[in-house]
């Protein structure tokens, strides 16, 4: 292949940003008419003691760095910055080199090495690998936080009620467009099963899905958390670190218990909304994103905003298209199919046979209230596997689900299954909430309910 043909006429680089730090000004003259064109900031300067300041300001995706430089080198300030945590793409550039030179630029951490002169076409595709290299980089980072939260995830939206078909529908018409879209329903119907299905039917599909807890993250990090912040921002930032925002661009990024989210970052968000650009913590530059923003909450935000507690201007910022999951109590129908779906998803997981649901056990599923919903339903086919039968009761006594009369109600076994986790974990709420799947609020509010 011809290493002076350019590959990158059509890279998407708009939402890159690189800073060109080099004594020459002929060179930065030259990549910088040349680099925005294609990106979305580019900034340079002479010196390293011009560039450090930048840095501070902006989280740089990209440095294209000269190694001769007034002062001290390139490289040595590349180890500098990989101490301090930069961990963005560094392309070093030199007219003098030697094999030992090219050894310890690579060691440095440098992702690139060229010999000036150079082409533009062998510029662009330095760049074009860097680029490339960080959105693998990008996705694994969410696939690993992904993976780290769930043990096994629902894929797709399953159901044959004129509900669910009613929800199908109108998340096909949403999804090829850029709206905002608000998620709202009981815990556990699902929420984040219909955010991933308007992710992957959407245009951003081949881009990544970053889910958010918002009830999750203490009121302290949540805007470090979701926007970045630079070194010193804060007590404890030692380094620079991008925000989930910046990780879900050109993508969708996926905010769920919305209404737990505190006021200041409630502010910071409805700004993002309407400006489509970022500010990390303790930064003085704005950085544009391209992400379609899905938000969730299990909560009657107009009876929120009324309260005071969510802004009402953000609540219709978020409302652009609203779409309300239907509880599992009014979807009767979806039982069978949501049971086999589980069924089949866990009995290989698990390493056990698979159960048969015969009509007596639908019969008393069906009357059954699932206050939990979905996930609720899930934890119960689960137990069930393990258990060997459909009955949640002290001892297996028939096929049937004892779920109301004389029998152990599942209420009672939720509750005596949920304490036993807790001293399991010796209190620990936080601790019992990862193990049961669900959110130290939702366990607050139950054992508030139980009087513990």
């Amino acid at each position: 292949m011809d290493s002076n043909k350019a590959h990158v006429s059509e890279a998407p680089w708009k939402q890159y940003s690189v800073l060109v730090v080099d004594d020459e000004p002929g060179m930065v003259s030259f990549l910088q008419r040349a680099l925005s064109q294609r990106c979305e900031v580019v900034d340079t300067a002479g010196s390293i003691e011009q560039a450090a300041p930048l840095l501070q300001r902006r989280l740089y995706d990209l440095i294209v760095l000269d190694i001769a430089l007034p002062g001290r080198t390139g490289v040595d300030w590349l180890h500098e910055l990989r101490d301090e945590g930069y961990a963005g793409d560094v392309v070093l550039m030199t007219a003098y080199a030697d094999l030992d030179t090219a050894i310890d630029a690579l060691r440095a951490g440098a992702a690139d090495f060229l010999l000036k002169p150079f082409s533009l076409a062998q510029m662009l595709n330095a760049i074009q690998r860097c680029f490339e290299r960080s959105r693998l980089i990008r996705e694994n980072f969410v696939l690993r936080r992904e993976v780290s939260a769930r043990v096994a995830d629902v894929e797709g939206v399953i159901g044959q009620s004129e509900a669910m078909i009613s929800v199908c529908e109108r998340l096909k018409r949403i999804a090829p467009t850029p709206a905002t879209v608000l998620l709202t329903g009981e815990s556990g119907t699902g929420k984040e099963v219909a955010a991933r299905a308007l992710h992957r039917m959407s245009n951003r599909s081949n881009a990544s899905f970053v889910p958010v807890n918002c009830a999750a993250i203490s009121a302290e990090l949540i805007e470090s958390e979701l926007f970045g912040h630079v070194k010193g921002a804060f007590t404890g930032a030692q380094q620079s670190r991008e925000g989930l925002f910046y990780y879900a661009r050109g993508g969708t990024i996926f905010l769920d218990e919305i209404a737990e989210m505190p006021p200041p970052a409630q502010a910071k968000l409805l700004r993002v909304l309407e400006e489509r650009r970022i500010r990390p913590v303790g930064s003085e530059q704005e950085i544009p994103v391209d992400v379609r923003v899905i938000a969730a909450t299990n909560r009657d935000l107009k009876a929120e905003v009324s309260a005071h507690r969510f802004r009402q201007d953000l609540y219709y910022r978020l409302q652009v298209v609203e779409v309300t999951l239907p509880p599992l109590r009014e979807r009767p129908e979806d039982l069978p199919l949501l049971v086999e779906h589980f069924i089949g998803q866990l009995a290989p997981y698990l390493g056990v046979p698979r159960l048969e649901l015969d009509a007596r056990t639908l019969a008393r599923m069906t009357a059954y209230d699932w206050s939990g919903n979905v996930r609720e339903l899930r934890n119960f086919v689960e137990r069930s596997l393990i258990l060997g039968w459909f009955d949640l009761g002290p001892e297996p006594k028939t096929s049937a689900l004892p779920l109301g009369g004389t029998e152990e109600s599942l209420e009672a076994v939720e509750k005596r299954h949920i304490l036993a986790v807790l001293a399991a974990c010796y209190g620990n709420k936080s601790e019992a909430g990862r193990r049961l799947g669900v959110s130290r609020k939702t366990l607050d509010r139950k054992c508030q309910a139980w009087g513990v």
